[in-house]
């Protein structure tokens, strides 16, 4: 059997928290230094450096980095309905669930005289970064796309990698168009995350990058973040992930299926089932093994599981327990009354409750983004939503009453502080007749 069980109340705390431990991520520093050296290049050198490193690491020479129009229209006709259809769906989920976080104005007297709001604006400028390394994603482009659309942000830029014929994968450039992106650029990898963060010739400079990668645009988008004069990023990442929490009333076949499909992202994805029954845990063991020799990507999803485990647990309160430390990416809930499990569940990028939802759904059409804090940062990031695209500025206004009514407070904990000048701006208009 492949997948390791461990029973967790055998265990001292130092030894569960090896159990949690993720597998090493692979942004050593090695890499960050190999990925500088590309963000260095970019701002020198511009499109030049694009064209060169995308021969050089992607092997694909583009006749041009922006996708034109022809390219989008040989990439709708090279799809089937049934494919366009499920990328219309999928839009549709997501633009509606997204639809409904758009920010209410906040206008508040908090005292007579004295008025104060938050008003919300679009971000002026985003860049999306789609990958496309052992797997194009559409479904990233969706994710992306969908909330700044919603969002009305004026420049929206999309990077992903070409293929080794030069062209950009069509189901990406099919559901970035349909999702509402007009500029879509063949580039991948760090030297896009440098292209969207400082601009070239052809590519605009934005003030956020989002979307997931491997560890290359992981480090690019850190030390872009760093940069004062680089980009804001979505979210720090690390490599993708499932937990589940089952009782002995699960299904064995499900659960499994559940693992796999995460352990097929990469070798460093890590599946975790926390149970309160060690047949159960066996049962799931050998189903993994099974389903296991009828994967297409079975070699990759071997490697995984190799740092996946299960874990039996005295209780579903024990098993919340472990699940907010781990603090996973996807937490996937097959119990006799999952619902009820909710309330104690804190740490978690994006819950699925119940037999009948895999996680795979969020990944595509649910309406939930799937850009989702990993590697234990959902303790204290959320996943993507319609927020991250938009900025908010507080207004306020005083009548001559409002600024009469706090001008002593004002005067005296600026007293407080010692700033002079502070108090003057107060009664100096106080003193005025005006």
């Amino acid at each position: 059997m492949r997948l390791r069980i461990e029973t967790w109340a055998e265990l001292d705390r130092d030894a569960q928290g090896r159990l949690l431990e993720r597998p090493a991520q692979r942004a050593d520093g090695d890499i960050r230094k190999r990925v500088q050296a590309i963000l260095d290049r970019v701002r020198t050198e511009g499109d030049a450096a694009l064209k060169a490193l995308t021969l050089e690491l992607d092997g694909a020479e583009p006749s041009s980095l922006s996708v034109a129009a022809e390219e989008r229209a040989e990439a709708e006709a090279a799809l089937g309905q049934a494919a366009i259809a499920a990328i219309d769906l999928a839009i549709d989920n997501v633009r509606r669930f997204h639809e409904a976080q758009r920010p209410r104005p906040i206008a508040v007297e908090t005292m007579q005289g004295v008025r104060c709001e938050r008003i919300t604006q679009p971000l002026d400028a985003v860049g999306l970064y789609v990958p496309a390394g052992t797997a194009p994603l559409p479904s990233a482009a969706i994710m992306l796309a969908v909330p700044a659309a919603i969002a009305g942000c004026p420049v929206r830029v999309l990077c992903t990698p070409p293929r080794p014929d030069g062209t950009a994968d069509p189901a990406v450039v099919v559901a970035a168009t349909r999702a509402g992106i007009d500029s879509i650029y063949k580039v991948g990898g760090a030297q896009a995350v440098a292209a969207m963060a400082y601009g070239t010739e052809s590519i605009p400079a934005v003030g956020k990058v989002f979307g997931p990668g491997n560890a290359w645009v992981t480090a690019a988008k850190s030390l872009v973040s760093a940069d004062p004069n680089g980009a804001a990023i979505d979210m720090p990442a690390g490599p993708s992930e499932v937990l589940v929490i089952a009782d002995d009333s699960a299904s064995a076949a499900f659960v499994a299926a559940d693992l796999l499909s995460q352990a097929e992202h990469g070798v460093d994805s890590q599946v975790i089932l926390v149970t309160t029954s060690a047949d159960f845990a066996r049962a799931v063991g050998a189903e993994v093994d099974r389903q296991l020799e009828t994967l297409s990507r079975h070699a990759i999803a071997v490697e995984a599981i190799a740092g996946s485990r299960a874990i039996v647990v005295d209780s579903l309160d024990d098993a919340a327990a472990v699940s907010n430390r781990y603090a996973p990416e996807h937490l996937i809930v097959q119990t006799r009354d999952p619902r009820a499990l909710l309330a104690g569940i804190r740490n978690a990028g994006s819950v699925f409750l119940g037999p009948w939802t895999p996680e795979s759904v969020g990944d595509y059409c649910s309406g939930t983004n799937h850009v989702l804090p990993t590697y234990g940062y959902a303790r204290n990031h959320s996943g993507l939503g319609l927020d991250q695209f938009m900025r908010h500025m507080t207004v306020q206004e005083l009548s001559r009453e409002g600024l009469e009514a706090l001008g002593d407070a004002v005067v005296t904990l600026a007293g407080l502080e010692g700033l002079d000048a502070h108090a003057r701006a107060v009664s100096r208009r106080l003193e005025s007749g005006s």
